[in-house]
C-alpha cells in the first residue's frame, strides 16, 4: 500500500523537542548532520548527548554524539542500540505491516528493500584506545525525489512513503526515535550489551543463512550465526568460525543515498 508523502503531515516545519539528556542542534537546510556532528566533535565543540538533525523532509537525518568511558572496540556496539531505537520508533508510528530489517553492519532495510543506514565515526581507529568522541549518525529515506514517480525502476530500494507511512513527518519519526534510542543506550549504559544485541539480532537479514562480506580484499563466506561480545559478525566457514570485526564500519561505511535515487 502506498500513501503519498503529504507536505502538510502533522509537525512538518517544526522544531523537533527531544527527551531529557539529548540536546537538539539544528543544521542548515543541505548541511549533513553527520559531517557537522564529526567536525564539531574533533574541534571540541560538543557534548554529550547533542543530537545534531537537519530540516529535510525527504529524507531523515540525525547524528548523536557519544563520550565513551571503554575502548573503541567495545564502544562501537552502541551502533545496534541506536538501529534497536529506529526499529522501535518505526514500530510505533507506523502500520503493523511495515517491518524494519537489519544488515549488518550499518544498512536499514523496510519490508525487504533498502531504506538507508547507519553512519559511526570516532576520535580514533586504535580499537584499544578510549575515543574521546563517536559518533553515529541516521539516514532513512522517507520519499524519493527524483525517482519516486517511476519507483519500479529501483525495485530493491523504497522509502517510507511508499510503505503506508507517508502520513510521518520528518520532525515526529526524530521525536520518537530520539526517545526509543536513549532507552537503548541507556541500557547499554547498565551493561545491557546481550540484550541489545539479542534485539538487533531478531531483526537481522541474514541470520541462520549464507552471506558474503568482503573483508581485508577477499570475499568471506558463510553461515551468519551471530555477533561476538564487540559486534563483529561470526561467520561459519568450510575452515572453521571466523568473526568479520566491526571497527571496519569506520572506514568502509555504507554509501547512503544510492546514486540511481540522486
Amino acid at each position: 500500500m502506498t500513501i503519498a508523502f503529504d507536505p502538510t503531515m502533522h509537525g512538518e516545519g517544526e522544531v523537533p523537542t527531544f527527551p531529557p539528556l539529548l540536546r537538539g542542534v539544528g543544521v542548515k537546510a543541505g548541511v549533513n548532520p553527520f559531517e557537522k556532528a564529526v567536525s564539531d566533535a574533533g574541534r571540541g565543540a560538543t557534548d554529550v548527548g547533542d543530537l545534531y538533525w537537519s530540516p529535510d523532509s525527504a529524507t531523515l537525518k540525525a547524528a548523536i554524539i557519544f563520550a565513551p568511558e571503554e575502548p573503541l572496540a567495545e564502544a562501537l556496539p552502541v551502533l545496534f542500540a541506536v538501529a534497536n531505537g529506529l526499529n522501535d520508533c518505526i514500530g510505533a508510528l507506523a502500520p503493523p505491516e511495515v517491518g524494519v530489517q537489519h544488515v549488518w553492519p550499518d544498512g536499514i532495510k523496510v519490508n525487504g528493500a533498502w531504506c538507508g543506514a547507519l553512519t559511526v565515526d570516532a576520535a580514533t581507529r586504535d580499537p584499544s584506545v578510549v575515543p574521546d568522541w563517536l559518533v553515529v549518525g541516521l539516514s532513512l529515506a522517507l520519499r524519493w525525489d527524483t525517482a519516486a514517480d517511476n519507483p519500479g525502476d529501483a525495485p530493491d530500494l523504497t522509502a517510507l512513503s511508499e510503505e503506508g507511512c507517508g502520513h510521518l513527518s520528518a520532525v515526529r519519526l526524530l521525536e520518537s526515535w530520539s526517545r526509543h534510542t536513549l532507552t537503548w543506550v541507556n541500557r547499554w549504559e547498565e551493561g545491557e550489551l546481550r540484550a541489545i544485541t539479542d534485539a538487533w539480532l531478531n531483526r537481522a537479514e541474514g541470520r541462520g543463512e549464507t552471506v558474503a562480506f568482503e573483508l581485508e580484499g577477499k570475499t568471506q563466506r558463510g553461515e551468519f550465526l551471530g555477533l561476538d561480545e564487540n559486534g563483529g559478525m561470526i561467520l561459519k566457514t568450510d575452515t572453521g568460525n571466523r568473526a568479520l570485526p566491526l571497527i571496519g564500519v569506520l572506514d568502509a561505511p555504507r554509501a547512503w543515498p544510492p546514486e540511481v535515487m540522486t
